[in-house]
């Protein structure tokens, strides 16, 4: 098993961390998303339909989209209680895709990269967004369950937190519950910091 990722790619962190808290063994090698597409590695271009990262490689399967990674291995790994389990997983996972790993990711580039700042009406919207999303997520966690689930963690957990972790290069407030969240995914097995785990 290969994974393909960046450091600056919260999707390629949230698979990442997740191999590493399940100690599924698997080689990492750091893409350079920066570069022209064309110039990648010639095997990250056959592993990953969109030249994008994450990509992973296991035997003869090519898997790309963090969050159809996520199922893939929960599923192989047997992280699944039940079929409810993994329904109630397979709908964070679409949320997370089209809400908070939507906003999030374009405010931190707005203020990290100068070739992606953000017009002042779309970082407003963004981030009327991100208020929303990050609330939706408090108001779950409010009721005191450790992780998005209950008591145990879940790919739920790690799609969610992704791009949370970088809230602070962001420039983002983070709710109180979403905040201790966060430190407790920062205990697990196999935490690093996004910046140190994908370095290579």
């Amino acid at each position: 098993m290969k994974l393909f990722g960046h450091p600056d790619s919260g999707h390629a962190f949230k698979v990442k961390f997740f191999l590493q808290w399940a100690n599924i063994e698997h080689d990492y090698e750091t893409i350079d998303i920066f570069l022209p597409r064309p110039h990648r590695p010639a095997e990250f271009l056959a592993a990953s339909k969109f030249c994008e990262v994450p990509a992973l490689i296991d035997g003869d399967k090519h898997l790309i989209q963090s969050n159809a990674i996520l199922l893939y291995l929960a599923e192989k790994h047997g992280h699944f209680d039940s079929k409810t389990n993994r329904q109630k997983n397979l709908e964070w996972l679409v949320w997370e895709a089209n809400k908070i790993g939507m906003c999030l990711p374009q405010l931190r580039a707005d203020k990290r990269f100068e070739d992606s700042q953000l017009s002042e009406g779309a970082r407003h919207w963004l981030l009327a967004r991100y208020t929303h999303d990050s609330g939706i997520i408090d108001a779950e966690l409010s009721d005191g369950r450790p992780f998005l689930l209950g008591d145990k963690i879940s790919i739920s957990d790690f799609s969610l937190s992704a791009y949370l972790m970088h809230a602070v290069e962001a420039e983002v407030e983070v709710p109180f519950h979403v905040g201790a969240w966060l430190d407790r995914l920062r205990t697990q097995n196999g935490w690093q910091h996004p910046y140190e785990m994908l370095a290579g």
